[in-house]
């Protein structure tokens, strides 16, 4: 099942009621400034259709959106019109840039998306030491552990609003730590309504797991935050933020 191809037309209208993207765009300045470094370019991987890349294009960032999708990539460029942004299609574990980037963003649970940790070790290991500049910033969320084996978990949830209704079934492989999520989708087209189905692999990643990958990749200094926060992560955080440079 293709991930993200019909999803692409109800993503952001089902998004937008959980995340605030210019929140987020706030946040990663922040951490922009509170590190010390001032980006030119920026590479935000698993861009999706541009939620963060565009916010950020338009506070002056040189912008590159990378994704795996090119469904979601044309729904980016037509959001973006206007603003002068590189999308590319590409896997994020073979990401192959035109030079180096000052900062490196992968937000919302792009990590959680790269089941093989030698595949996230890969990837890892080309932003550090192929496409990043020496002084630069990785910024990356994770939906935690926690989240994925205790709240998302074996649950089923039902969303009912006026143009989409749709059901997402969970189940989580504890002895793979794998989130598998299958959403089936009823979406409004006139009179009509249009049915398609989504099956989405999520890993549940600890904390020593990413930074012992990263710390292999050839970072040195790993930080990791609360969602949208600069504490420490609780036990019970939902989504964690790192910083790695």
């Amino acid at each position: 099942m293709n991930s993200y191809r019909d999803f692409a037309r109800v993503y952001d209208a089902l998004m937008r009621r959980d995340v605030d993207y210019e929140k987020w765009a706030d946040y990663i300045e922040n951490l922009f400034d509170m590190y010390g470094v001032d980006p030119k370019l920026v590479c935000d991987v698993a861009c999706g259709t541009g939620n963060i890349t565009i916010p950020l294009a338009r506070r002056g960032y040189d912008m590159t959106g990378v994704d795996v999708s090119e469904n979601m990539l044309n729904i980016a460029r037509e959001k973006a019109e206007g603003l002068d942004i590189l999308f590319l299609n590409q896997n994020m574990t073979n990401i192959d840039l035109y030079g180096t980037m000052g900062a490196f963003l992968c937000m919302i649970d792009g990590i959680n998306y790269v089941i093989a940790p030698k595949l996230l070790l890969r990837f890892f290991t080309r932003v550090k030491q192929c496409f990043m500049d020496s002084d630069g910033l990785f910024i990356f969320d994770i939906s935690s552990e926690y989240k994925l084996r205790n709240v998302i978990g074996s649950e089923t949830f039902v969303h009912c609003g006026d143009k989409v209704f749709y059901t997402w079934q969970n189940r989580f492989i504890e002895s793979k730590k794998l989130s598998d999520m299958f959403l089936t989708f009823f979406v409004k087209r006139g009179e009509l309504y249009e049915r398609f189905e989504e099956r989405h692999l999520q890993r549940a990643y600890s904390v020593g797991e990413i930074t012992a990958l990263l710390k292999k990749a050839g970072f040195t200094s790993v930080d990791t935050y609360g969602e949208l926060s600069f504490d420490k992560p609780k036990e019970s955080e939902e989504r964690i933020v790192f910083a790695a440079r």
